[in-house]
């Protein structure tokens, strides 16, 4: 069974948006979340979807749910008061869905729309063969490793550095055990799975994703989500990556 685990528990504080969470602006006339959930809805390998989400926000996400049609979401439950107690009460639920078969599920951030269906096979497949799928960017510029005064201390090859990104995906009783394990000596505020994985020893797969996959956070996220839609709409209308382009 293939579950995907989408965490929703962001008030959006980095966007400056008072009202609203980010995971419910609108983009091209629809919410961010619905975006992301869309991908999930229609890949054929995934079998449900747990959503963990701000508390209050609960009734108006069950709303777009039926609104645009998302089927295969079977639990949506509160968010913790951390990003990684988000992720773990949607791995309860994941369990409850699952109902004793054997899972993997695919944690993903709902502020993150811009992957494909075929990412999610290839995070299924490397679960599969590896155990894991860390979906990661190509590092484009030099990264460097600094000590605590600012001095470079490495500077890792191009070649073989990756920003990781989600989706992060793991065989179901193998992440929840380390999070409870996490939560049994009081860590509680890891930065993601990838990390807390890392951290009890398990050996991480790396699959590539696309560049476009960014978190919307901020504002500048927010418009370049915009600019990268508007520019596939171009696309699929005139055949061309703008109009007027020879």
């Amino acid at each position: 069974m293939n579950i995907g685990v989408i965490f929703a528990g962001g008030v959006g504080s980095r966007m400056h948006s008072k009202d609203v969470p980010k995971q419910f602006l609108e983009i091209h006339n629809k919410p961010i979340i619905i975006h992301t959930l869309e991908y999930f809805e229609h890949n054929d390998e995934i079998d449900a979807v747990v959503i963990s989400c701000v508390g209050e926000w609960i009734p108006y996400l069950e709303k777009l749910l039926y609104q645009y049609r998302i089927e295969k979401v079977k639990r949506v439950v509160r968010g913790g008061a951390t990003g990684q107690l988000s992720i773990y009460n949607g791995l309860l639920a994941a369990k409850e869905v699952a109902a004793g078969q054997k899972a993997i599920v695919l944690i993903h951030d709902g502020v993150r729309p811009l992957i494909n269906e075929k990412l999610l096979s290839v995070n299924i497949e490397s679960v599969k063969k590896y155990g894991s799928a860390i979906t990661s960017g190509i590092v484009k510029e030099t990264i460097v490793v600094i000590d605590e005064d600012g001095m470079v201390e490495q500077v890792p090859s191009r070649d073989r550095s990756r920003v990781a990104k989600a989706p992060q995906s793991f065989r179901l009783e193998e992440i929840l055990a380390v999070h409870e394990r996490a939560l049994s000596e009081g860590i509680d505020n890891s930065i993601d799975s990838c990390t807390l994985m890392q951290s009890y020893g398990y050996k991480l797969h790396m699959v590539d994703g696309p560049y476009e996959n960014i978190k919307i956070t901020t504002p500048d996220d927010f418009y370049t989500m915009r600019a990268i839609l508007d520019a596939r709409e171009n696309e699929q209308i005139y055949g061309l990556s703008s109009p007027g382009k020879e």
